[in-house]
């Protein structure tokens, strides 16, 4: 859309600064993450899933040394049993498995770590890391009676700075990704109501006038699982640890995703391959051979 049409589907917006507009017309939109998860979570169980929730502690597996065409030795994992500290409890239960899915998202790196990935000479395969760790985010809600109606859709503006509506009520949700330079203590889930004041709220209101007058009502906090070599997901086995698969490392885009990475992951365990969609630029080895799959826009 250009500027002009962008003013005449939303007069609400301040074009200035803008050359081009998208917007989607079909198959676009928005949904509330917590009530997917659960969907999905229900549909699962109902198939016979059983959720236990506890800590990872340990891992125990079995390990085989085979030698590279280079003559360079390497080392096969596989895990045979998860130590799993159970809430409420001192002891842990093992689990025995086949196959382990590390979809622990901000703490799959750590997790990878128990498992030996990355503990290897620097430059090397074994020394790899998974590059995936807790990035704090905020997301904060306001009220605003004169604010945009009910067919606003989900804008992003050129800042980074993010919003849409919540409810019928003239409240909005939204945010803004800090730069590196600004990234808080991801320690604790604590809200930095100045960054709504100083970031986020000045290009909130450059971009539609009328939230120069709006209202904070609530905000809190939460994790992103961020890549740090791409800001990309990490889909499929690893290559050492033979039955470790990954689905994580999204940066903030996991879960519109993740129909897609769980059939993509299904697939790879049960067919060794992946079928309905080529995911293998998301391997895990495009981090030893340094081949980026970059995103650009995280919000």
């Amino acid at each position: 859309m250009s500027p002009e049409q962008l003013r005449n589907k939303f007069p609400w917006i301040n074009t200035d600064g803008v050359a081009l507009a998208s917007y989607g017309m079909e198959h676009e939109g928005w949904f509330d993450p917590w009530c997917l998860l659960q969907g999905l979570r229900r549909k699962v169980q109902s198939m016979g899933v059983l959720f236990c929730h506890g800590e990872v502690t340990r891992f125990i597996s079995s390990s085989d040394h085979m030698e590279t065409r280079s003559g360079e030795e390497v080392t096969l994992k596989r895990i045979h049993e998860v130590h799993v500290k159970v809430d409420r409890s001192l002891e842990y239960q093992p689990v025995e498995c086949a196959i382990v899915i590390n979809a622990a998202g901000a703490w799959s790196g750590q997790i990878a770590q128990l498992a030996g990935i990355g503990k290897g000479p620097p430059g090397t395969l074994q020394g790899t890391k998974l590059p995936v760790e807790p990035r704090k985010r905020y997301v904060y809600v306001w009220h605003c009676p004169q604010g945009p109606g009910l067919e606003t859709p989900f804008v992003v503006d050129p800042s980074g700075v993010y919003f849409r509506r919540e409810g019928l009520g003239n409240n909005y949700l939204g945010g803004c990704s800090p730069t590196e330079e600004e990234e808080p203590d991801p320690g604790n889930l604590e809200v930095d109501h100045d960054f709504f004041q100083d970031k986020v709220w000045p290009s909130l209101a450059q971009r539609v006038p009328a939230f120069e007058t709006l209202k904070a009502r609530s905000s809190w906090a939460g994790y992103y699982d961020y890549n740090t070599f791409d800001q990309n997901g990490v889909v499929g086995p690893h290559p050492l640890v033979i039955n470790m698969y990954f689905a994580t490392g999204f940066s903030g885009h996991g879960l519109q995703q993740a129909p897609a990475v769980g059939r993509a992951v299904a697939e790879m365990v049960l067919q060794g391959h992946f079928q309905t969609i080529d995911l293998s630029p998301f391997l895990f080895s495009r981090f030893y051979l340094g081949e980026k799959v970059q995103e650009h826009n995280i919000v």
